[in-house]
């Protein structure tokens, strides 16, 4: 299958706050086909997830692996967000060769639409928290490196 290309840092699109998708193209052919392709990058590239903006496409979708597969989630927003927090390392395709430590909310609740435009509700934690808040930050034009508390370069430390 095709793949779409990864924008990098610095390119500008990547700090832009992207478009909402407008539900009634939700079931087109085309849309359907795009996100398929989406699905498709984020395997090859072997990433968890990846948001639309990283395609060069601004609008707010966002694919993320749960149970194995690749999930699509359109217009995609945090409902609630704890106050616990956890710090992880993290990387992204967008920002190649770079790593750190990020803090982010131990667990999150989503609202989004699916691939076929049903409404989604669903609450995470720990490294799916983290995923959802790491992509969801991507269509709100803003990077991990943002966050970035302490650069790693690739390697935990204990």
């Amino acid at each position: 299958m095709t793949t779409y290309p990864i924008v990098t840092h610095p390119t500008p699109s990547l700090r832009e706050r992207s478009k909402e998708v407008d539900p009634a193209i939700i079931g087109t052919p085309e849309f359907q086909v795009y996100l398929d392709v989406l699905i498709a990058t984020m395997w090859k590239e072997d990433g968890v997830g990846l948001a639309s903006p990283q395609v060069g496409n601004n609008i707010r979708v966002i694919v993320v692996t749960r149970q194995g597969e690749g999930q699509i989630f359109i217009n995609p927003e945090l409902t609630k967000i704890s106050t616990a927090k956890a710090t992880d390392e993290e990387g992204c395709l967008s920002v190649p060769g770079i790593w750190g430590f990020v803090e982010r909310a131990k667990k999150v609740s989503i609202r989004a639409l699916d691939r076929h435009g049903r409404r989604v509700e669903l609450e995470c934690k720990g490294l799916e928290a983290t995923i959802f808040q790491h992509e969801i930050d991507h269509i709100n034009g803003v990077l991990f490196i943002d966050h970035v508390k302490e650069y790693t370069r690739g390697t935990k430390k204990p």
